[in-house]
């Protein structure tokens, strides 16, 4: 079977960079690809050979690069081409790939595209966007239906100029291109795919890549709020009627003329049996997803997508089981495996404990689930240094910078009106997941700006926990969570066969307190004992691991005989290697 062949992209852990907030070469306060050049070292001996580049292009940057004006040029703060150039050779000069962000449900409404679209009815471009007339209702114009998008308000945006609305699931400025024009499809294959897989790109991930296909009928959704016409239409806005077709287009005309990845943005679907499709082997779609399920356990739904809520480790388990399923070789695909990327907040505010009392054990333990799952690992930016949430003292108002925040917060003093609390509480879900957390600049070093920028003032502000957390720091320490992500990554890589190709055995799913799974390959097998509580949790070896267990790794030292101590990780294998211990 093809899907047990081992690809490189199978065998890599993949590094998001984030470019406004990596690195600064300049001094005007935002990180830039010279910047991200100026580190290439750092990250090889990282140990990680794939760079993931969020977006870099040519953009007015309403959402952060995410609205794209020319697919082939590079916003004039960032850099220029030759940069990009500079950074692909660098990338493969020291033996990694580098794949960048594909943003083509949507463009900016800069672009030239959109504004041929706009200029008239009669435009030879009017149907690359989706374009509906008013709805009359009680006499009064109104959109075609009650969606809300996903940045607030109502997908619908109208144009005085032609007198008609346009689709847009995120912001205004980030008009949806009407996937149904075969010119549009082959227009993007060649200009912001092609392109780049010609200047020796190695693959993309593929931003909302379950969206293209749109239900054409565009129903109401049903109403869930009845204080607000826009309603929540997540189930609308994803698998639309022909997407799988104009994936199987997009690999036909694309990827599969390269030896590349194609790693695609998944939304709105959970289910196994739903994502199969997009990664089998045989399907010729997509080589892996980015789902979810875990990023989003802990948020709210309808209009407080922030409003944080409990999670349980039970729930932690059964979707990090049901994602490992995709791995299965008579499954024919493929997965992935993320706890940060720049659409959450860090892992180790949510998932452990970013108290400094166990922030380092907390993030170390992370790193051990992350790391010894099967399918391929992508690590963001500072996750490698243990990096934490904002503190709480940080004012939303004017310390955050998302528009997915500020909407939100919009929302919430809507909803809450002279309710108080619901206000704290809706506070503090922006407090534990906004998108802003992951977005502060890299803390390089304990100098001013964290090392990341020679500037007074950087576009976003440095996180207060720069001068206990930075890489210059954790250089030096070899009990670092820096130094334990480099030891990983090696284990990693010297037990492939296990931590990347081994079936996954779930083990008490319903303890609440601590995760216990079995790697397998054949008579290889490893066992994976994570702690999630700051309490000592005792554990038995499950009697299906096989052999005599030897200790291989362990984030705390002096490892107890049946105990778990709080936000401890351990590793064991059933053949003889050294012990690696307390690192």
């Amino acid at each position: 079977m093809e899907s047990t062949v081992p690809k490189w992209w199978k065998e890599a852990t993949i590094y998001q960079i984030y470019p406004a907030s990596f690195k600064d070469s300049n001094g005007d306060g935002l990180g830039d690809i010279p910047g991200i050049i100026s580190k290439l070292d750092y990250l090889k001996a990282l140990g990680v050979n794939v760079l993931w580049i969020c977006p870099f292009y040519k953009s007015p940057q309403y959402d952060m690069g995410y609205d794209i004006s020319d697919y082939q040029d590079v916003h004039a703060p960032y850099g220029t081409k030759a940069d990009i150039d500079a950074l692909i050779s660098g990338v493969h000069e020291r033996g990694m790939k580098v794949i960048f962000d594909l943003v083509v449900n949507h463009t900016s409404h800069e672009h030239a595209w959109f504004q041929e679209s706009r200029s008239s009815k009669q435009s030879p471009k009017r149907d690359w966007y989706i374009w509906k007339p008013a709805k009359m209702v009680d006499g009064k114009r109104a959109p075609p239906n009650n969606w809300r998008s996903n940045f607030g308000g109502s997908v619908w945006q109208w144009d005085e100029h032609t007198q008609e609305y346009y689709l847009h699931y995120f912001a205004p400025q980030q008009p949806d291109l009407n996937w149904e024009n075969p010119e549009v499809r082959k227009a993007v294959y060649a200009t912001a795919v092609n392109y780049w897989l010609d200047k020796g790109v190695n693959g993309f991930r593929i931003d909302t890549v379950n969206m293209y296909s749109k239900w054409l009928d565009f129903p109401d959704a049903d109403i869930v709020d009845p204080s607000t016409p826009w309603q929540p239409a997540d189930k609308f806005y994803s698998n639309g009627p022909r997407l799988h077709e104009f994936l199987k287009e997009m690999h036909r005309e694309c990827f599969g003329r390269y030896d590349v990845v194609s790693i695609g943005e998944c939304p709105n679907t959970p289910n196994f049996h739903d994502v199969l499709p997009f990664v089998s082997t045989k399907e010729k779609e997509l080589d892996m997803v980015i789902q979810f399920d875990l990023a989003s356990m802990d948020h709210g739904g309808g209009e407080l997508r922030l409003w944080h809520r409990d999670w349980s480790l039970r729930l932690f388990k059964a979707i990090t089981e049901d994602a490992q399923k995709l791995a299965i070789p008579e499954h024919d695909g493929w997965c992935t495996t993320y706890l940060e990327n720049h659409d959450q907040a860090r892992s180790v505010s949510r998932f452990a404990n970013d108290d400094p009392k166990y922030r380092v054990a907390g993030a170390k333990m992370l790193a051990t689930y992350l790391l010894t799952l099967s399918g391929t690992p992508i690590i963001f930016q500072g996750e490698e240094l243990g990096m934490v949430n904002m503190p709480p003292s940080w004012d939303v108002d004017k310390e955050y910078k998302d528009l997915n925040t500020i909407d939100y917060m919009v929302e919430l003093r809507r909803m809450a009106g002279s309710d108080k609390g619901m206000l704290e509480k809706g506070i503090y879900g922006a407090q534990r997941t906004a998108r802003d957390h992951g977005r502060t600049p890299i803390q390089w070093d304990d100098s001013s700006q964290a090392g990341f920028s020679t500037a007074k003032d950087t576009w976003m502000r440095v996180n207060d926990s720069y001068k206990e957390i930075n890489a210059a720091t954790e250089e030096k320490d070899a009990n670092s969570v820096l130094a334990f992500y480099r030891q990983l990554l090696t284990l990693r890589q010297e037990y492939k066969e296990l931590f990347i190709y081994g079936m996954f055995e779930l083990h008490e799913s319903e303890d609440d307190n601590t995760i216990t799974y079995i790697k397998r390959n054949g008579d290889q097998n490893a066992l994976v004992l994570l702690n999630f509580t700051n309490q000592d949790q005792s554990f038995v070896i499950p009697s299906t691991f096989k052999g005599q267990p030897e200790l291989l790794l362990s984030n705390l030292p002096k490892a107890g005989k049946h105990v778990l101590r709080p936000y401890e990780a351990r590793i064991y294998v059933n053949k003889g290697k050294r012990v690696v211990n307390g690192a």
